[in-house]
């Protein structure tokens, strides 16, 4: 198993090198980038912001020449525009700025905002709190009752229990988890009925003065409804792939065999059974966590008024904020390509008879 792990985490790094270089490439075909930010804002505020991103070099009301590469560049001196491309990185090669930004990512060096006069990794420290305990709580919650709520939907398979259970595990499949935010806002958060939980935030004004059991119950009244509300769909689908997982189990000869031998059904199920049929339901546990943990979480953030890394991220995409984009992007692939590999670790601590390493 040793050498198994060796070999994934060398894997990592050319994995984690080739969605970089796409990604990188990607960008480099995308319009609007920071210094057509920094010029379609000086377009509407005063000279002094010319001040603010240049320091002070270049004059923004130097004629400049008509052919800049730059939309809305007309007017502006080619000296100003070449000071913002030297502050932002983009007067070097697209080669030697990525290999740059590679050597630096290895050392986990993730450079600072462009625009908020902030490391990265301050920035994504900030952030974390809120996506840890939305993706934690989501999943923990989705789990806990997915799996008994579907091995009961197997063991009872047809009955009218099973039955009226699919039902109500359809509707909150196609039901939209925003359209349910939104929703559980109307009805328990102020909207037009009752006001039993917060709008916004994880924690009340003066939570810092509270006692720890205070603070633990502000911190569970104020993330019931945005993990609630993340939970819809994961938990319909977690459901249902746990119940199709034991009944594709159920049915096979050497369950017949057990139960043939006189041994009880709670040992039938949870002694043999349980241990084959998790299997697929681990599967899936990684891309679940991590999607919950970062992507899934931005039309919540937005929602519930939680600043977190899916909110910072889209906003970081949609001002060009490239190190913050890319610093985010190698955390979050890292993250994902090292749950697969826990993954496969579980894996055979379900069922021995799994050997990556033979394979």
């Amino acid at each position: 198993m040793a050498a198994y792990i060796l070999r994934r985490l060398l894997l990592i790094v050319p994995t984690l090198f080739g969605i970089m270089a796409i990604n990188f490439v990607i960008i480099q075909f995308a319009p609007g980038g920071p210094v057509e930010q920094v010029i379609a804002e000086l377009t509407q505020v005063t000279g002094g912001a010319t001040e603010r991103f240049s320091g002070g070099g270049g004059d923004l009301g130097a004629a400049a020449g008509g052919d800049s590469q730059y939309r809305g560049a007309q007017g502006l001196d080619p000296a100003f525009i070449a000071d913002l491309e030297k502050q932002f990185g983009f007067d070097k090669p697209p080669l030697e700025r990525f290999f740059t930004m590679v050597w630096n990512y290895i050392r986990f060096d993730f450079g600072e905002s462009y625009f908020r006069s902030v490391t990265v990794i301050d920035l994504i420290i900030e952030k974390m709190p809120v996506s840890i305990s939305l993706g934690i709580w989501t999943t923990l919650l989705s789990y806990l009752i997915s799996i008994p709520l579907g091995i009961r939907k197997a063991v009872k398979d047809g009955s009218r229990f099973d039955v009226w259970t699919s039902g109500v595990i359809i509707i909150g499949y196609a039901i939209p988890s925003f359209l349910f935010a939104i929703m559980l806002l109307i009805f328990f958060a102020g909207g037009s009925y009752l006001q039993w939980f917060p709008l916004r935030g994880l924690h009340s004004a003066g939570a810092e003065n509270m006692s720890w059991l205070e603070w633990g119950l502000d911190y569970l009244h104020h993330i019931a409804l945005p993990v609630l509300a993340m939970s819809i769909s994961g938990f319909a689908t977690l459901t249902l792939l746990t119940k199709n997982s034991f009944l594709d189990e159920i049915g096979k000869q050497y369950v017949v065999t057990a139960r043939a031998k006189g041994l009880a059904e709670r040992k039938v199920l949870y002694g043999h059974v349980f241990r084959n049929a998790m299997l697929i339901v681990v599967a899936g546990f990684p891309a679940a966590f991590v999607s919950v943990f970062f992507t899934g979480s931005l039309l919540i953030e937005t929602i519930f008024s939680l600043d977190g890394l899916g909110l910072l991220s889209y906003e970081s995409i949609v001002k060009r904020d490239y190190p913050v984009v890319f610093g985010t992007l190698y955390l979050f692939g890292l993250i994902g390509l090292l749950m697969h590999l826990i993954t496969d670790m579980v894996y055979v601590q379900i069922d021995p008879r799994i050997d990556f390493e033979g394979r």
